[in-house]
């Protein structure tokens, strides 16, 4: 695989054919990020000049990073960071990836302008973090089952000058307190469906933070019977927004309605109680 080559041009040309043979999605845009890590230029500057040197310790760095993704490593692993709204967090394997459709739940947040906020199941901490970040006033308490990813969630707040802003616990839903919006990234996954994911998410993303059971709905059923009263924002797998609002319903939140994301996917599920 020729990627140490001796050109901007010639390495993402090189490393672009790589990807793409590996079943890469995006393989030009995964290899732009790539290059522009090992050089230290940002993509527009990569772009406007093309015949520009690529410097031997950048070349290599550049070629351990293009093997990784051929693995169908996910890109923000190898770089250890992603976007999120306005903020970027570090990710690593222990965590989610955070996706722009999972924005939708920091979109509820900002409509409604609550006092205080519960993100369940954080993660990388993302949407907390953007909740704090975008609302001023707001009190957010941020809760996983997993001790290694509060691990990361707590190091991005620290990071992003907002640790005092977030209280991090283990759990799902703390005792004896209630919260004017509860938002929720539950895993969602059916244990059937697993295998036939793509090869970035099944051999490198926590499987327990996708996977929920053999219906794809028992944590989120979880968590609507044991949530108080309030408003309660549920990121949903495609075609399960109907059985989640019947599930809200029954659990007697009076109102649903459901958001769609960028793809025309019913993706959050939001009940009022």
């Amino acid at each position: 695989m020729p990627i140490a080559a001796a050109s901007v041009r010639d390495a993402l040309a090189a490393a672009t054919d790589a990807l793409a043979a590996a079943g890469v999605e995006m393989p030009r845009l995964d290899t732009e990020l790539l290059l522009s890590e090992a050089t230290g230029r940002d993509r527009a500057g990569l772009a406007a000049e093309p015949e520009a040197g690529v410097e031997p310790g950048a070349a290599r760095a550049f070629g351990g990073m293009v093997r990784r993704r051929v693995r169908r490593e996910p890109v923000a692993y190898i770089l250890g960071r992603t976007g999120f709204r306005n903020i970027e967090v570090a990710v690593d394997r222990r965590v989610l990836i955070p996706r722009p459709e999972t924005e939708l739940l920091v979109e509820v947040a900002l409509e409604l302008r609550p006092r205080t906020v519960l993100d369940v199941g954080t993660g990388s901490g993302a949407v907390a973090l953007a909740v704090a970040d975008e609302l001023a006033d707001v009190v957010v308490m941020a809760t996983d089952v997993s001790e290694a990813a509060l691990e990361v969630a707590r190091a991005n707040a620290l990071r992003l000058g907002l640790g005092e802003r977030i209280r991090f616990l283990r759990g799902t839903v703390p005792e004896g307190q209630q919260f004017e919006l509860v938002l929720a990234n539950l895993p969602y996954v059916r244990e059937d469906e697993w295998e036939r994911l793509a090869p970035e998410i099944t051999g490198y993303e926590p499987r327990d933070a996708l996977v929920a059971g053999p219906s794809g709905l028992e944590a989120i059923r979880a968590l609507v019977q044991g949530v108080g009263p309030g408003v309660l924002a549920l990121e949903v797998g495609a075609g399960q927004a109907p059985d989640v609002a019947a599930l809200l319903r029954g659990a007697g939140f009076e109102s649903t309605e459901t958001r769609t994301d960028l793809a025309g996917i019913e993706r959050v599920v939001v009940g009022r109680a």
